[in-house]
């Protein structure tokens, strides 16, 4: 007698583009959460330039809906279909020289798009980094661990509120992205990805794309190159029109405005000093950071000396 034997294949469960209680409920993750490992129906991806936040890794995810794609439009951000959910989590390595060490997970920052707008909300980790809950406040994490050097690091990590958020993320008073713009995207093969999948339409060729440079890569590109990279990823969505700056400064850090419009020329002196020091309320960025940021600041320092 012989016997069939049918194999089945069980369908990872579709995101849910809600803001439910636990993150644990939107099916973002696989089974074992803490470990981050992103459901199928969803896709790690990395930006050339990223935010400073005192030193803390993230893991950026996206989800879109099945069936849907981004629409390209330029270098900046492709149109993203209704109920795509970004996510970005925010950690410490227990030890910066052994990874296998573990992690210290803090929070996972959400944006969903709903009927066209963006909506955001936060997930704190538990203490047993079995899960994280939606919780709009803020608060102070402790955090402690060991880093390249082998020295221990406190920090005293802020968690920011909703509002905290909304002001960085909004533009004209509408929610929007900070990071994924395609120009900061272009990069590690991503966009080629994306178009071959069907993730990203209206795109063939990312070579269409600029480039947002890394600004840690001194190899490959200039320092005014640089420096403009890393205004335009820390500083350029507050110091924009329609920005949370954008009354109260006539900066312009995008890293497509020319430099005769930025007016970093005539501000080098403040700017200068305002990223040389940590004080809260004053130094920049004002929200996100609890200490200046010596790399950041060494070079910007050296390209406003050239200036």
């Amino acid at each position: 007698m012989q016997t069939e034997v049918t194999t089945f294949t069980t369908a990872s469960p579709l995101v849910i583009p809600e803001f439910l209680p636990n993150l644990s409920d939107l099916n973002l993750f696989t089974e074992n959460l803490n470990d981050l490992i992103p459901s199928d129906r969803a896709f790690i991806y990395n930006l050339n330039t990223t935010l400073f936040t005192d030193y803390a890794h993230k893991q950026r995810i996206l989800a879109l809906p099945e069936g849907t794609s981004m629409e390209y439009v330029d270098d900046g951000f492709p149109i993203f279909p209704d109920n795509t959910v970004m996510a970005k989590t925010f950690y410490y390595f227990n030890n910066e020289r052994d990874e296998s060490e573990g992690k210290i997970l803090i929070e996972t920052r959400l944006l969903i798009k709903k009927n066209g707008l963006w909506e955001l909300g936060n997930y704190k980790w538990n203490a047993a980094q079995t899960d994280a809950v939606l919780d709009n406040t803020t608060s102070t994490v402790p955090i402690s661990y060991e880093d390249i050097n082998g020295t221990t690091v406190s920090i005293n990590y802020e968690i920011p509120s909703a509002q905290q958020c909304i002001d960085c993320h909004n533009s004209s008073n509408v929610i929007s992205p900070i990071g994924p713009r395609l120009r900061a995207l272009n990069g590690n093969n991503q966009l080629e990805e994306w178009i071959s999948n069907n993730s990203l339409t209206g795109l063939s060729d990312p070579s269409q794309v600029t480039v947002l440079p890394d600004w840690e890569d001194a190899v490959n590109y200039s320092l005014e190159q640089r420096a403009r990279a890393y205004f335009d990823m820390n500083c350029a969505h507050c110091h924009s029109e329609g920005g949370f700056c954008g009354d109260q400064s006539y900066l312009r850090l995008s890293y497509n405005t020319p430099l005769s419009e930025s007016y970093i020329f005539e501000d080098r002196l403040n700017i200068d000093t305002r990223m040389s020091f940590y004080y809260q309320g004053v130094s920049m960025p004002l929200i996100g950071t609890t200490m200046m940021h010596p790399e950041g600041y060494d070079l910007i320092s050296q390209y406003l000396d050239t200036l």
